[in-house]
Formats: C-alpha cells, sequence, structure tokens
C-alpha cells in the first residue's frame, strides 16, 4: 500500500486508500485530507474502516463497494474507481445512499488504442508463433511470411473515441481507412479522412478489421458466422474492445476453414480464459485483457479520481460522476434528470435512430433554476435508446459528440397549463423532427407525458410502452387489445387521441413487460399503422 504521513485534523475530510494507486494520485489530492489505507480486498480490514467514518474511498478492481459495504461506511460522500469499470460498485446501491461515484473514463483509451494496434501488427506478422518457435529452437522463416499493412485497407467497426484513435495512427502506416458506425454523422468521418461505409461493405472490401463497439443487445455477436462468410480470406480481425461482439467460435471455424487468415484478440466473451480453442492456432495472437494495463493508463486514471474526489467533496458537480447524487443540482431540478432522459428515449425510439440535435424548452416555476443538467439527460436519454450500455452523464456528452448530436436547454417563466412544463424537440438528419412535452405532477412529482407531436395525452412513462400511429377507426381498440392479450401481455394504461374524426390517430400503452418485435409487427399490421414502436425505458 501506499502511505503518507498525514498529521490528524479533524477538520480534513477522510480519504480512505483501498488499493494500492500512483503516487501521482496522492500528489493530485494534495494537503487538504486525511488519507487512510486498507487492504480493499480484505472484508476484514475494509469495512471497519468504512465505519470508522470517510469521507471518501479510492478504489481499483479489487474492492467490492456493494450494498454491505456502502451500508457500513459512516459519512460516505465519494466511491471513486481509479479505472472504467465499474463492476465491483453497487451503483444503485450508492445512489439511493445519496454516494456519489465517480470513474476515469478516458484514461485508458490511449493504452486501448495501441494495444489494438499491437495485436493487428503482430498478427500480420505472425510474431507470437514465430517468437513461440525461435524460442523452442526453430528457425522458421519461410513458416512465418506475413503481410504488409501500406496500401491495405482497415475497417473500424465502431469509430467512437478509441476507433478514431486506431484510424489516425494506421492512416500514418499508408492504410487506407473504412469505418462502420450507424450512430456517426459521415461529416465528423470526412473531417477525419475516413470513407463511412455500411457494415457490408466493410466486411467485404478489409484486409484488416479492428473492432471498437460496446457490448449491446444489438452488437453481441456482431462479427459472427454470417459475418465471417462475407469478409477476404485473407483478413485478420482484431478485438480489443469487449468480450462477446465478436463470436468466437465463429472464429475459430472461419480460421480453420481458411476464410481469415488470422485474429488478435485482448477480451473474450467469458473472463478469465485461459482454454479457448483460439489458443492453439497459430494464426491467433491473445493477451488476457491488457488494454488499460499501462503505467501511463494507471497514473492517468489516480489523477482523474483524485480530482473528481476534491470536486465532490467541495460540493462541485463532478463531470466524471456516474449517477447524478451529491452534485450541486437543485433539489427542484434533480426530479426532472430521469424524466427527460425518458422523454428523449421515446423520441428517439419514435423515430428508430439518433437525433441530430434535441431542444428543450423548461417553462414555469422550475425555470427560476439552473436547468442546464437536463441537455445532458437527454442526451443520455438518446443514446440510452440506441442500446449502448454504460452511459452516463459523464460520457454521454462526449459520446454525442461523437456521432454529431447537440443539446440546448432554454427557459420561460411563464407556462399556462401546468406550474412546470418541459419540451422536447428531437431533429433528425432525414429531416423529421419528434415533439415530446411531459411535467411532474403534484406534491409527489409524478412523472407524465402530455403531448406527442400534435396528439395530446396523459401517459405515465413506466418501463414498457408500445406508440401506435394509424388511420382513425372502429375496432382498432379490440385489435390491439386481443393481439396483446394472446401473447400474455397486460395493458396497464391506454390513451388515444386523434387531430381529428376519421384522421390521424395515436394510441400511447403502458404494459407489464416488454413487448417482442413480432408482436408489434403484428399489431401494425392488423390496424395498418404508420408507426409502431415498441419502448423499454432504461436508466
Amino acid at each position: 500500500m501506499i502511505t503518507r504521513k498525514v498529521l490528524p485534523r479533524v477538520s480534513k475530510p477522510v480519504v480512505l486508500i483501498a488499493e494500492e494507486l500512483s503516487p501521482a494520485t496522492l500528489d493530485a489530492l494534495g494537503p487538504d485530507f486525511e488519507i487512510r489505507n486498507c487492504d480493499g480486498a480484505n472484508r476484514a480490514e475494509l469495512l471497519p474502516a468504512l465505519a470508522a467514518g470517510v469521507d471518501a474511498v479510492l478504489i481499483r478492481s479489487a474492492t467490492k463497494m456493494d450494498a454491505e459495504a456502502i451500508a457500513a461506511a459512516k459519512g460516505l460522500k465519494v466511491i471513486a474507481r481509479a479505472g472504467v469499470g465499474l463492476d465491483n460498485v453497487d451503483i444503485p446501491a450508492a445512489t439511493a445512499a445519496g454516494v456519489m461515484v465517480v470513474n476515469a473514463p478516458t484514461s485508458n483509451i490511449v493504452s486501448a488504442a495501441e494495444l489494438a494496434i499491437a495485436l493487428l501488427l503482430a498478427s500480420a506478422r505472425h510474431v507470437s508463433p514465430a517468437h513461440a518457435a525461435l524460442k523452442n529452437g526453430k528457425w522458421a522463416r519461410s513458416k512465418y511470411t506475413g503481410a504488409e499493412l501500406f496500401e491495405k485497407t482497415l475497417g473500424v467497426v465502431g469509430f467512437g473515441r478509441i476507433g478514431q484513435l486506431v484510424a489516425h495512427r494506421m492512416q500514418a502506416f499508408g492504410m487506407k481507412v473504412v469505418a462502420y458506425d450507424p450512430y456517426l454523422q459521415p461529416a465528423r468521418a470526412a473531417q477525419l479522412g475516413v470513407d463511412l461505409v455500411s457494415l457490408d461493405d466493410l466486411l467485404k472490401t478489409s484486409d484488416f478489421i479492428t473492432i471498437h463497439l460496446p457490448k449491446t443487445k444489438e452488437t453481441a455477436n456482431l462479427i459472427g458466422e454470417e459475418a465471417l462468410k462475407k469478409v477476404k480470406p485473407t483478413v485478420r480481425v482484431i478485438n480489443a474492445a469487449r468480450g462477446g461482439v465478436l463470436d468466437e467460435a465463429a472464429l475459430h471455424t472461419a480460421i480453420t476453414e481458411g476464410r481469415v487468415a488470422g485474429a488478435g484478440l485482448d477480451v473474450f466473451a467469458t473472463e478469465p480464459c485461459t482454454d479457448s480453442p483460439l489458443f492453439a492456432l497459430d494464426q491467433v495472437v491473445a493477451t488476457p485483457h491488457l488494454g488499460a494495463s499501462t503505467d501511463e493508463a494507471q497514473e492517468r486514471a489516480g489523477i482523474a479520481v483524485a480530482i473528481s474526489v476534491r470536486k465532490a467533496l467541495s460540493g462541485e458537480l463532478v463531470p466524471d460522476a456516474v449517477n447524478v447524487k451529491g452534485g450541486e443540482i437543485h433539489e427542484e431540478i434533480r426530479p426532472s434528470l430521469p424524466l427527460v432522459e425518458k422523454m428523449a428515449q421515446i423520441a428517439t425510439s419514435l423515430e428508430g435512430e439518433l437525433p441530430v440535435s434535441i431542444e428543450i424548452t423548461v417553462s414555469g416555476e422550475v425555470s427560476a433554476h439552473d436547468c442546464s443538467i437536463l441537455g445532458t439527460s437527454a442526451l443520455k436519454g438518446a443514446l440510452l435508446a440506441t442500446g449502448m450500455e454504460d452511459v452516463t452523464y459523464v460520457n454521454s456528452p462526449n459520446l454525442a459528440q461523437e456521432k454529431g448530436m447537440t443539446s440546448t436547454v432554454t427557459t420561460e417563466a411563464e407556462c399556462e397549463d401546468y406550474r412546470s412544463m418541459i419540451s422536447m424537440r428531437a431533429a433528425f438528419s432525414n429531416g423529421n423532427r419528434v415533439e415530446v412535452d411531459a411535467t411532474l405532477m403534484g406534491i409527489r412529482k409524478v412523472e407524465k407525458i402530455v403531448r406527442i407531436n400534435k396528439f395530446d395525452i396523459e401517459l405515465p412513462p413506466t418501463d414498457h410502452l408500445l406508440f401506435l400511429i394509424y388511420e382513425d377507426k372502429p375496432g382498432v381498440v379490440g385489435a390491439v387489445g386481443n393481439i396483446l392479450g394472446a401473447a400474455k401481455i397486460n395493458i396497464a394504461n391506454m390513451q388515444v387521441a386523434r387531430d381529428k374524426a376519421g384522421g390521424e390517430a395515436l394510441m400511447a400503452l403502458t404494459v407489464d413487460s416488454a413487448i417482442p418485435a413480432e408482436v408489434a409487427k403484428k399489431i401494425a399490421s392488423e390496424i395498418g399503422a404508420r408507426v409502431s414502436r415498441s419502448v423499454s425505458l432504461q436508466s
């Protein structure tokens, strides 16, 4: 453990260092804190240390800040993870306890990009098997003839921060770079000298493919059996992002059948992974999830969370907070954060794509306070609606910027119909707009969607929703109810609005369980709906 002699002063906030961190972490904290140390992996040490009273705890991956630890912590205000992942922190329990959780989301992006490049180069030149052969006394020059990168095509699947870093560096090798990212604006790709293409085109044209996507329900096994049937037999596939995006069984089959030339892997569907059949193949170079394992990344992570702790304990809103508790957000604004998030999810889901811009107008009593955080809430909601995981208040602005999405917040003192109301206008690249109005009703501040486009409704935004836009005609309500009943999906609430008799109508339903895509499709077909969107809200 890192230790530093600190003269005890009751007035100083207490920071518990539960794991070994870079000395730069303590330097970044400065002299204004009482530093204590413990072995966070040892529950017998951790729990009493927390119970003794601490303001902040700094951890890495070995310390489990679960509900038990959070409950034991007396006076805890901040949990700071010196790294990216938060699997060892119970974020709902921390939020419920009013404890801010922070991490260092950008600390490892350079390290991760460089490892992807290292795997790419190692795969191209057979570094791993040639090294092993030489150490075993074999001079096998002819066996390990590799491939140059110069004038080859690199396909980047997922063009976020790490994908862009990889692209920029590989352009220096003389590679042509193409990218697939359904949420990236073509103008941004053009700025970086990269061609934005479909996934099929990327698979067909790339000599090397590198994956830089989070794992979501949409991206799970994205590069799988069917995808690997479309690639060149000389292609090499690199995955230093998330396990499970690349189907490892399909990759093994493709390599053994000669349809893929090689692969470089740092992440796996199940970790730790020590017995994959891929490891037996000379064409595969693999590392044990080393993307963030550099001294520089660890130092950046420690400094980043130290700065966040300083801000949090001084009462500032922390940019790297993954939950909203503890920041300088007015108590009258806080209930609006999840509401705006849900509004953005609804608007995005109704159009079926990410907005280019979101305009928020806050009117009425709540407009007297600083409402700017609602813009971030809207970005977070829109990103969540696309299926992205690990979207937080810390990373949503950067993620939105990468995808060409903006948000603005304006206020109006007067509100005609409610004490306060939030209006959202989402604009999309196809020229369409979706408008969603909502309010918080009564003393309990019950969430209600009160308008969608031209339709007035009064709908609680519960976990599972269904929106239908169709021609107003008899029998629609019964038809929808019958289909949902046959699927054993219970309707909790139904709202029907129309612009005129026989005109266009909106049906909005809250249901008790998620509606499968095939059920929504069947409903659309039965009633002739122009729009049929099943929405499952997440946070």
